[in-house]
């Protein structure tokens, strides 16, 4: 076994010892140490500041796209959200133990479904530190043991990150291990975590579409994940135009390299002719580069012209595909035929049109007259998430407390047997 296998098996090793101590801890347990994790977090604001710098200048020297350098970025702000986070994730209700409605068996017997932690779980990002504290807290609220592999543009960040988090722990009453940090850049590392069956329960990826797609080649850990996030927003005929272009706006320029950004902006013929030039206008002075469809340019020539690559396209760029539509009916189809199910939103005042959008569009988020950004689980009221999913199975949407929590029977009786 080589000496990084043997590595990794250890913290394998410890994070299933954890996992079991954590599943026995009280709700009352967990929330207090998330609430010391926060009050270091808040004392270490230099030190992290500092740490993340050194992540910033070595990747501006490799020439890291805007969009990864935004994710990769450690503000005030973006400090004083993880801490509001973990906050809120402690003042959540715990939702390991909890029961189902019972149903009462003819023969008298009690059955019902409990919630219980996944176990081990294997979370492996890029670019974003943040996440190594979002994803702590909700495991460690919902009493799963997490090992974390970050990206390496984010090294010196998630160590400092992963030294608070486990410094906390230790004045707490849960394991140490129950957080870990892979700390070596080596990418074998990643191959190896995604075999671990024997410790590693569940694996969440957060990266680009290559990490996902290896993820997907090489996993025996099963996978929480979404590909892509080609989001779409509709503006349809009897939509408040004015308030389409703020939400428009808002979707896509709020962080260009969210997945939750819109990609493409499907409008109404209806009203295509008094909002594209608006929209354009607007666009134009967020320096985002437009590219319609032949009826989107013959009202604003100055587009570039769109291609089926383009409708398909997760840009996480100031670039934007438009393309005009004759009914509600082609939107879907367009979004049916081009999107991720990632999220996608309507803008009406049509109450029938609404509700045939939630309905039909196959999304994991749909959305009426929102923009496609709120599609984070702090937003959702989650305190955080560990990611967002597009799988049909388990976890859908932003992932949470409960979505990292699964189901196990539980039935009483009397001493009832079966005849």
């Amino acid at each position: 076994m080589t000496d990084l296998a043997q590595t990794l098996n250890d913290i394998g090793k410890r994070a299933k010892a954890a996992a079991r101590d954590l599943a026995r801890a009280t709700d009352t347990e967990k929330s207090k140490a998330l609430l010391a994790i926060a009050t270091k977090l808040d004392d270490s604001h230099a030190t992290l500041i500092e740490a993340n710098q050194r992540d910033l200048d070595a990747a501006r020297e490799r020439g890291l796209a805007d969009a990864m350098m935004d994710r990769l970025k450690l503000s005030a702000k973006s400090l004083a959200t993880m801490t509001e986070g973990l906050r809120q994730i402690a003042a959540l209700p715990d939702p390991v133990g909890s029961l189902s409605n019972t149903t009462v068996r003819p023969n008298g017997m009690r059955v019902s479904q409990m919630r219980v932690p996944l176990g081990v779980i294997g979370i492996i990002y890029e670019s974003r530190p943040n996440v190594t504290i979002d994803a702590a807290a909700l495991c460690l609220k919902s009493g799963n043991a997490c090992i974390l592999r970050g990206g390496s543009e984010a090294f010196h960040s998630n160590v400092a990150l992963a030294d608070i988090l486990r410094e906390a722990l230790s004045e707490t009453t849960l394991p140490a291990d129950a957080v870990q940090l892979i700390q070596t850049t080596d990418r074998d590392a990643v191959g190896y975590l995604v075999k671990m069956t024997d410790y590693v329960d569940v694996i969440v990826p957060r990266g680009g579409k290559s990490l996902i797609r290896r993820l997907q080649d090489e996993a025996r850990v099963p996978l929480i994940k979404h590909l892509d996030g080609n989001c779409h927003v509709y503006v349809d005929a009897h939509a408040d135009l004015d308030r389409a272009l703020s939400i428009a706006i808002n979707a896509k320029t709020y962080r260009y390299g969210i997945c939750g950004a819109m990609e493409t902006l499907l409008v109404h013929a209806e009203v295509a002719d008094k909002f594209l030039p608006k929209l354009e206008a607007e666009m134009s002075r967020h320096g985002v580069e437009l590219r319609g469809c032949e009826k989107s340019r013959n009202i604003c020539p100055a587009m570039k012209p769109a291609t089926d690559a383009d409708w398909a396209e997760e840009y996480l760029a100031p670039v934007l595909a438009v393309r005009v539509v004759n009914s509600i009916e082609q939107a879907m189809d367009h979004i049916a035929t081009w999107g991720s199910g990632h999220t996608d939103a309507i803008v009406t005042q049509d109450i029938d049109a609404a509700n045939r959008f939630e309905r039909e569009v196959d999304s994991s988020s749909v959305y009426v007259n929102l923009p496609t950004c709120f599609a984070d689980g702090f937003e959702y009221g989650l305190g955080a998430e560990i990611g967002i999913s597009t799988n049909r199975l388990h976890a859908r949407g932003p992932v949470g407390l409960e979505g990292l929590t699964t189901q196990k029977w539980v039935l009483h009786g009397e001493g009832q047997t079966r005849g």
